[in-house]
């Protein structure tokens, strides 16, 4: 039959249970939150992120390549037509990104240097942009749900950025007001490999 301290504390789970209206739980918890937690509270974007590169097809896949070029090691070379992004290693070899870049009537080709980079960055549409689209936000913080994913790479003094992307499947396509979009996975990579000042040709 069991031990009476059992049905005890059988009891008391059950009484508990039954007296806790439903709607004190917070929208999404089947049990209340740990103390000092509430329903609003979500984890932080690097716990969130999800691996994306299984989700863009195999050629777009980071990899090292065989490559002809004088540029030197740490050189950024993108060649926009082809979808790809080469951080040049040396000795002949480059590691080879998929890349989103711009639609068509946003291209745009040029040398600059990076001059800032963010983790997680807020994103604010240009003039330009919310003329456009002026259903979007004024001013976004960084996060899992804003466009410009995990990391960004800012280009001299333009308005362009290489950074991550919450749409994953949009690598390999013309996408873009002229930004270089990158699964987040590869530009956090490329991110802890470039430094201020790099060299960025784009193609």
């Amino acid at each position: 039959m069991g031990s009476p301290y059992l049905k005890s504390a059988l009891a008391l789970m059950l009484c508990l249970s039954v007296s806790l209206p439903a709607q004190a739980l917070p929208p999404g918890w089947r049990f209340l939150p740990p103390p000092g937690v509430t329903g609003g509270y979500s984890p932080p974007p690097e716990v969130v992120m999800v691996r994306s590169s299984n989700r863009i097809p195999a050629q777009f896949q980071r990899t090292v390549v065989q490559v002809t070029t004088k540029e030197r090691a740490g050189t950024i070379i993108i060649d926009t037509s082809e979808h790809f992004l080469y951080y040049i290693l040396g000795d002949g070899q480059a590691l080879r990104y998929g890349i989103g870049v711009a639609k068509s009537g946003f291209e745009w080709r040029g040398t600059h240097r990076v001059s800032r980079k963010a983790e997680w960055p807020s994103w604010t549409p240009p003039a330009a942009m919310l003329k456009r689209r002026p259903d979007l936000p004024r001013h976004m913080e960084g996060g899992i749900n804003n466009p410009l994913g995990a990391r960004a790479l800012y280009l001299g003094s333009t308005l362009y950025r290489i950074h991550g992307t919450n749409e994953p499947w949009t690598i390999g396509q013309n996408v873009s007001s002229g930004c270089i979009r990158m699964t987040n996975d590869d530009v956090v990579d490329l991110y802890e490999r470039v430094q201020l000042r790099t060299k960025v040709i784009v193609l």
